[in-house]
């Protein structure tokens, strides 16, 4: 047996790590994703992207019937982690980067599709990417002192995950454009009133209302919504009539779900 000490093991750069989920304490019918890296502001690189695949993995379980989005720190997500792609060497920077943006936007896509409410609480700052986050959720809260940035001009480049295709369907191509290139950030107040967010809540407060919505929402039909959420989303993507027959065959299916079946009965029972 060689007693040989080589050094440390290498590092494992893409470990996951970075997100974390944990099962609401009040309501087991709640899963939290943290994002956990608040030492880099909640920024993303490939081993936080990772966990957060691993995050939204355990989210599909039909244990959860709603997801409660949140970052810890002082801000919520400032984006891309900009040290992880220039770590690279230089020839590999823009592959570095390619994949980041890609692996991330097609977790953020997962995150959207879930068939049960997702809610947010965003505190802080809002950047780059972490727009993305807001924009993949169905109903966000964000506390009164959060700050909105496009942040991606500051740094010379431009926008990714899918920020500069919902952006605009949110809250309209003349207020993105001055978003995007006016270069102001934005109070909670304004994007309340744009539908970036949906409610604005004392910062002391944010976490405990965004969680007693998720609350509510998981004791509710969480497949209607889910379902609804989906119609939602892909009516900006599909021409009317492949539309109306997904809704069609949408509220077709729904209508012989136990779920359906029981609130029907309650509804006719009144």
């Amino acid at each position: 047996m060689s007693s040989q000490v080589d050094g440390p093991a290498p590092v494992d750069n893409r470990r996951p790590r970075g997100v974390r989920t944990e099962v609401d304490s009040a309501d087991g019918r709640v899963l939290r994703i943290v994002l956990d890296r608040p030492e880099a502001a909640n920024t993303f690189d490939i081993p936080a992207t990772l966990a957060l695949r691993e995050a939204i993995d355990r989210a599909e379980g039909e244990e959860f019937s709603a997801v409660l989005l949140t970052g810890e720190g002082g801000r919520f997500c400032a984006g891309g982690d900009i040290t992880s792609f220039l770590a690279a060497p230089e020839g590999e920077r823009t592959a570095s980067l390619h994949e980041l943006a890609t692996t991330l936007e097609a977790e953020l896509r997962r995150l959207a599709a879930l068939p049960k409410p997702v809610v947010a609480a965003v505190h802080g700052a809002v950047a780059g990417a972490g727009l993305a986050f807001v924009l993949s959720s169905d109903i966000v809260v964000a506390a009164r002192s959060t700050k909105f940035v496009w942040a991606y001009a500051g740094v010379g480049l431009t926008p990714d995950c899918g920020v500069s295709y919902l952006l605009p369907r949110a809250v309209g191509l003349q207020r993105a454009l001055d978003f995007a290139i006016g270069g102001a950030a934005i109070t909670a107040e304004t994007a309340r009133d744009w539908g970036l967010v949906t409610r604005v809540a004392e910062d002391e407060e944010v976490q405990e209302v965004a969680a007693d919505l998720a609350r509510t929402l998981a004791a509710g039909p969480t497949g209607s919504y889910g379902h609804a959420a989906r119609l939602l989303r892909a009516a900006f993507e599909v021409d009317r009539d492949t539309h109306a027959a997904d809704e069609a065959a949408t509220i077709t299916a729904r209508i012989t779900t136990p779920e359906a079946k029981a609130l029907i009965e309650r509804f006719l029972g009144r």
